[in-house]
């Protein structure tokens, strides 16, 4: 523990008897928030342990810190749940004493959690003999089953224990787990029939309708949805996101198994849950002050699922018997004592099973007979709760808490009395709180609440809450911790109802309100349905409610007094036990990791009374170490205890030679028989202090030696080492040197052989060098390539006479690349134009004249002017075109009619589909024509711009063939065949006259000549088209 001490600052202190006020709670709260936030969620005061709850998974669980704190003394290891269970184990082993373990705190501290800590430590320690093996599972799977049947979700907790359970481990004389016995108390039955907004009834509910299989579901007659059960539903929070039914439902069936629970058994519990379920939904009216059943459906179901009678389940729901004196009346039920009755019966019948599923538990845990045992004791029991309406559960819950504060302070303060007479030091006495008046004032004889209230349950006459809290009025008016309406003075009046009264508690004043403190108190089931359950022949409800309960003349104990005595036993386990001590804290109301509310702690601090433990632990002294532990760790602070102490000394007397040269004051410490005692956390503060300073100088020293002697050993190696490798380098450089000398003159040699013999076919003389003259070569080559296509040109023309073939194929390969690269980095455009530019070269090259000027200039889409562009565009691409065809070319060009040659400006656009000629005042359509319906293209071999369109007879509308000019024919005539996928459909005539074809099979003459002054396309004296050209 000391280890951490200078951390302090930034952790906390361990153990909060170190702090300095102990009278501060605030001072209290910072040091575990301090350590909450660092994931340290563990703190002593003395040797209780607090624990926060940190709601997320910790990695401090493992085997690895399982081994850490087995076997090893309670103040050598930081605080932790294994240390306080590796004590209490120790101890029974070697005392031969039995232990006890009290774990206590609100609903969502971590209680249940730490007792499967507590458990999951033991089983990993133990051996895995067959006989240890069973029990550990046992005891391990207990708590899924008593997690099912007794915890449930409420407002501040996903898994609260609606009840208090103590749990017996019983160890045999080598301390292996070889039994267990489990004690339950208070179970809260009323969550069978009533939740509130935002809670579950109890888990295995909705286990069940999750979990089971569909047939098994059927049998039970049960749906799986629990808004169908009024039990189920109340409290309108069926999911729960955390909480997976239907996989615990699993592991709940298992360890029903493992606790050899058989078939049957296990049959009859599900079979008592579903029955449960119907009878929530059994309904009652109002005949004439008679409760009525609204519908016998769930009767049926129940009486098939008890294997009883279904009329005497009816019966029992509408009447009731009362014996008085020999003579027996039956009388039927109002609808509000019918419900009532359902109810009392819902919480009878889940109350015996849980009892019966406890004896099971024990049973399979029960020992071997004539087998000696040690015990270690768990008790899980609920913390103090104040809500805002508290009730009969509240009163019994905080009672415990009450009576467990006494025997807390008491076996405290015997503890520490043992301590100091044991060491001979002199006890001081210590003021602290004695809560006996408050115990009394619940359960003195014929004084005390219980008392009084089990006296308005058991006398004759009309009794009720208000006359119970009359009664409480009248005989506890000047009790200092009970305080009421009628007590109250105008002031506390407004704080208080008239149907309630206030208990001073030693952790709080909480306010209880009276109403239904009696009908809870006498737990009451009506004749009639105890008979009728003692009836049925499910094996549960047969062993549960039996026949001699019917024949019982005695009244049961009120719930209050078997509560009271169920304490008084426990009281008595405790005080013969050594007793080990958790308290749970919870950080927040969220149930979130890392959120730490103050005020939310600061109320839990005060209702576990941790103040006041530590103000009693802190009494006399904060601190006590064996001699043994203190001088080893402080031993370095005195010149006369470091390092060893001298021969025939004592560690005590070590001790004091430490505690003198340090100077510690005669009222600081006390020197007992086997420890020394500290007063004040101050005194060891400063002590750790001056042994973290000394340490530094210390390990300063020990470092200066230790690398001095280390790097000397270095040295002397390392010196040893170069030694051998220099000779052995001097000899390895020469050999080198010789080596390579040799080599040089053959390189040398070589190379003027090969020099002589450059020009010879090549040889093993000139073979060598050929290789370095290529090589020199190709370097000076490939600083001097073009970059370029253009470049190709500057290619070195010179090259050595063995290079001269790689020369030229380099030439060639080089220029290929360079050309796979230009088209490589071409635009889909301008690859285009390439691709139109060679199928032009393909249709015109030697077979038209002019072809070679027109090589140069680049193709273009459209040749339109601007005022014929913008006529195009609105009535052609905008209106004439089809949607579906795309415009590929338009130029411009001159039509001649067939009669009479008479020339017409027209625009000839392609599309994807069709030839157009259009008017190009207007760009109306003059002509139309499919590709598949041009018959040929015809032009001459001269340099004319004439184009003859031929078009089939059948198309009467267009009168004969076309017959156009056009300034640009390379480009429209390459553009028309790259479109139409047709490269015959273009002919060029080599004659001195074309015909072409006129309406109603007349023809026309077109006469081509070179002779003339001037060029162009006219009409002759004779009537032809006459075109004239270079």
């Amino acid at each position: 523990m000391e280890s951490d001490l200078a951390q302090r600052d930034v952790i906390g202190v361990q153990d909060a008897v170190l702090l300095e006020d102990i009278h501060s709670e605030s001072i209290f709260i910072d040091n575990l928030e301090k350590r909450f936030k660092e994931n340290l969620i563990y703190t002593y005061i003395g040797p209780v342990l607090i624990s926060v709850n940190p709601y997320k998974e910790l990695s401090t669980y493992d085997a690895g810190t399982v081994e850490k704190y087995r076997n090893v003394n309670f103040y050598e290891v930081p605080p932790h749940v294994f240390a306080v269970s590796d004590t209490a184990l120790r101890a029974m082993r070697g005392e031969h004493a039995d232990q006890c373990i009290l774990i206590s705190g609100e609903s969502g501290s971590g209680k249940t959690e730490a007792s499967k800590k507590i458990l999951q430590f033991i089983a990993a320690i133990s051996h895995n003999q067959k006989i240890v093996g069973s029990v550990k599972e046992k005891l391990l799977q207990s708590n899924p089953v008593l997690e099912a049947f007794g915890n449930a979700k409420t407002n501040r907790n996903n898994n609260s224990s609606r009840f208090g359970k103590y749990m017996d481990t019983e160890f045999s004389s080598i301390g292996e787990p070889v039994g267990g016995h489990i004690l339950n108390y208070l179970l809260e039955k009323s969550r069978v029939v009533y939740q509130a907004k935002g809670e579950r009834n109890f888990h295995i509910f909705y286990q069940l309708l999750a979990g089971a299989d569909d047939a098994l579901l059927a049998n039970l007659q049960l749906t799986r949805d629990p808004s169908n059960y009024f039990y189920t539903k109340q409290g309108e929070s069926s999911k729960v996101r955390q909480i997976d039914d239907a996989a615990d439902f699993k592991l709940v069936n298992a360890a029903m198994k493992v606790m050899d629970l058989e078939e049957a058994e296990i049959g009859a519990i599900f079979r008592i849950i579903a029955t449960i379920l119907h009878l929530g939904n059994v309904n009652f009216g109002d005949n004439n002050g008679r409760a009525t059943l609204d519908s016998k459906n769930e009767v049926n179901t129940m009486a098939k699922l008890l294997d009883c009678s279904i009329d005497s389940i009816e019966n029992a729901l509408l009447n009731k018997t009362i014996d008085a004196r020999g003579d027996v009346v039956t009388s039927p039920l109002t609808r509000d004592e019918a419900l009532y009755a359902r109810d009392a019966l819902a919480k009878a019948i889940y109350g015996r099973l849980f009892d019966w599923l406890v004896r099971k538990l024990n049973e399979s845990l029960t020992k071997a007979e004539n087998q000696k045992t040690l015990v270690v004791g768990i008790l899980d029991i609920y913390g103090f709760e104040i809500f805002e309406k508290n009730s009969f559960e509240q009163f019994c819950i905080n009672y415990c808490n009450e009576k467990l504060q006494q025997l807390f302070i008491e076996l405290t303060l015997k503890s520490e009395q043992e301590e100091y007479l044991r060491e001979g030091i002199q006890w001081e006495p210590i003021k602290y709180f004695d809560n006996k008046i408050i115990v009394d004032l619940v359960e003195e004889k014929h004084k005390g609440i219980i008392a009084i209230m089990d006296e308005e349950c058991l006398r004759p006459g009309e009794s009720s809450d208000r006359t119970f809290l009359a009664k409480m009025n009248k005989n506890l008016t000047f009790h200092p911790h009970f305080i009421s309406h009628e007590k109250c003075d105008n002031k506390g009046r407004k704080t208080i109802d008239r149907d309630e009264f206030r208990v001073l508690h030693y952790a709080g004043e909480v306010t209880y309100n009276v109403n239904g403190f009696l009908d809870k108190n006498n737990d009451l089931l009506f004749r009639d349905l105890k008979e009728a359950m003692s009836n049925a022949k499910n094996i549960i409800a047969k062993e549960t409610f039996t026949k001699s309960e019917l024949t019982s003349k005695k009244r049961p104990d009120t719930a209050a007094s078997q509560f009271k005595n169920s304490l008084g036993q426990l009281s008595v386990i405790l005080k013969s036990k050594e007793p080990s001590y958790i308290r749970c804290i919870k950080p927040n109301d969220d149930q979130v990791p890392n959120k730490f509310n103050r005020d939310i702690v600061s109320h839990q601090v005060k209702y576990l009374g941790l103040m006041e433990n530590l103000r009693v632990r802190r009494a006399g002294f904060a601190y006590r170490r064996p001699y043994e532990g203190f001088l080893n760790r402080y031993k370095a602070l005195c010149p006369a205890t470091w390092p060893h102490l001298k021969q025939g000394m004592t560690p005590k007397e070590g001790v004091q030679l430490l505690a003198n040269h340090l100077k510690y004051g005669k009222d600081d410490y006390r020197m007992g028989k086997t420890k020394i005692f500290i007063r004040l956390p101050r005194t060891l503060f400063e002590t750790e202090d001056a042994f973290q300073k000394r340490k530094n100088e210390l390990l300063a020293k020990i470092q200066a030696i230790w690398k001095g002697r280390a790097q000397r050993k270095k040295y002397l190696k390392i010196r040893a080492r170069i030694i051998q490798v220099q000779a052995k380098v001097r000899k390895f450089l020469a050999k080198r040197r010789a080596q390579k000398r040799r080599w040089a003159v053959a390189v040398i040699r070589g190379f003027i052989q090969g020099f002589i013999a450059r020009n010879e076919t090549p040889s093993d003389a000139n073979k060598r060098f050929l290789q370095f003259v290529r090589f020199q070569y190709l370097l000076r080559l490939s600083k001097q390539l073009p970059k370029s296509v253009l470049e190709k040109d500057k290619w070195p023309e010179r090259c050595p006479k063995s290079c001269e073939d790689a020369h030229s194929t380099l030439r060639l390969l080089h220029l290929r690349w360079l050309v796979r690269c230009y088209f490589k980095n071409l635009s889909p455009e301008r690859k285009k134009m390439f691709e139109l530019k060679v199928l032009a070269e393909k249709i015109f090259d030697g077979k038209k004249n002019g072809y070679t000027q027109t090589i140069t200039v680049w193709f273009k889409t459209n040749r339109l002017s601007n005022e014929q562009n913008t006529v195009f565009k609105a009535n052609f691409e905008n209106g004439i075109k089809p949607p579906n065809e795309n415009l590929i070319y338009v130029c411009p060009v001159v039509k001649y009619d067939r009669h009479g040659y008479k020339p017409r400006e027209r625009i000839l656009a392609l599309t994807d589909s069709a030839l157009y000629l259009l008017d190009a005042k207007d760009a109306k359509t003059k002509h139309r024509l499919n590709f598949k319906q041009l018959v040929r293209v015809r032009i001459t071999k001269m340099k004319d711009g004439l184009v003859l369109v031929n078009i089939p007879e059948e198309l009467k509308k267009d009168k004969g063939d076309l017959i156009l000019s056009c300034d640009f024919v390379f480009e429209a005539l390459t553009y028309l065949i790259d479109i139409s996928k047709n490269p015959e459909l273009l002919a060029i005539e080599d004659t001195s006259s074309i015909t072409h074809r006129m309406i109603d099979g007349k023809e026309g003459i077109i006469e081509v000549t070179t002779n003339g002054g001037a060029t162009g396309i006219m009409k002759g004296k004779n009537g032809h088209l006459i075109v004239v050209s270079q």
